[in-house]
């Protein structure tokens, strides 16, 4: 290991993931990946979890690209992050990019639709029924100001 040299940044996923962190770790840097379900990738490759993904061969990181792919029908319905999707109806576990967008195909779905939910998120207003009396100041200032 000592003559082998370390690579600083590994791509799994289109994501590049730092090289000296533990594989256990550095899985956590995908979106949608966290402690839980990396043990769980892990498991399943038999890779050793302490081992410092920048010095894995290029087989291994072959099998954890893999295994990321199709890790979501290992996992128990309660461990996927989009249950019953609304489209499709299907439990999915979302990974990456995927995350991003469906978040703001569901955010425009709420627009279009003139939820109550939808009108707030347009107007960069508190969705869950938090106070705006006092908090979530920003922006222009409206009210009192204070003397220069």
């Amino acid at each position: 290991m000592a003559d082998e040299e370390i690579r600083h940044l590994v791509r799994i996923m289109n994501t590049d993931l730092q090289g000296n962190q533990p594989v256990k770790y550095a899985l956590t840097g995908i979106r949608g990946i966290g402690l839980r379900t990396a043990r769980v990738i892990i498991d399943s490759t038999g890779i050793d979890p302490s081992a410092v993904i920048g010095y894995l061969p290029d087989e291994d990181i072959q099998k954890l690209d893999s295994t990321i792919d199709k890790f979501e029908e290992q996992l128990p319905k309660w461990m996927l992050n989009r249950q019953f999707d609304p489209i499709s109806g299907e439990n999915k576990h979302l990974l990456g990019q995927d995350i991003i967008l469906t978040l703001k195909e569901d955010l425009n779905d709420l627009k279009k639709s003139r939820a109550y939910r939808g009108l707030r998120h347009e107007r960069g207003l508190k969705v869950r029924g938090q106070r705006t009396k006092s908090t979530g100041r920003r922006g222009s200032t409206i009210g009192v100001r204070k003397k220069k």
